[in-house]
C-alpha cells in the first residue's frame, strides 16, 4: 500500500497539483470511503474516524461531499435494471 501511495504522490506532484488541492482530494475520498463502509451513517463513520459527528458534517460541507451522493452509490438498481435470475433458474430444471 505504501508503494501505491508513493506512486500516487509522485503522479500528483509531476502533474502540478498544489498541496492544498491534493490534501482536499485525499480527505474527500477517505471520508467517502468510510461513509460508504457504514452505509452513509454519519454517527458510525465519525466514531471510526475519531471525530464528533458535527465535525464530520462540517468537514463534508467544506469539501463539497454530499451525503445523498454517497448513499446513491449504495442503493440497489431499479427492478428494470436488475438481472433476472428466475428465468435462468427455470432453464436448469
Amino acid at each position: 500500500m505504501k508503494r501505491e501511495l508513493d506512486n500516487l504522490v509522485t503522479q500528483m506532484h509531476s502533474s502540478g497539483i498544489p498541496y492544498d488541492e491534493a490534501v482536499r482530494e485525499f480527505k474527500k475520498q477517505y471520508l467517502r470511503e468510510v461513509l460508504m463502509a457504514h452505509g452513509g451513517n454519519q454517527c458510525k463513520a465519525a466514531e471510526e474516524l475519531g471525530m464528533h459527528r458535527n465535525t464530520l458534517s462540517r468537514t463534508m460541507a467544506e469539501l463539497g461531499l454530499d451525503l445523498a451522493e454517497v448513499r446513491a452509490g449504495l442503493k440497489r438498481p431499479p427492478r428494470s435494471e436488475r438481472p433476472v435470475f428466475g428465468a435462468i433458474r427455470q432453464g436448469y430444471r
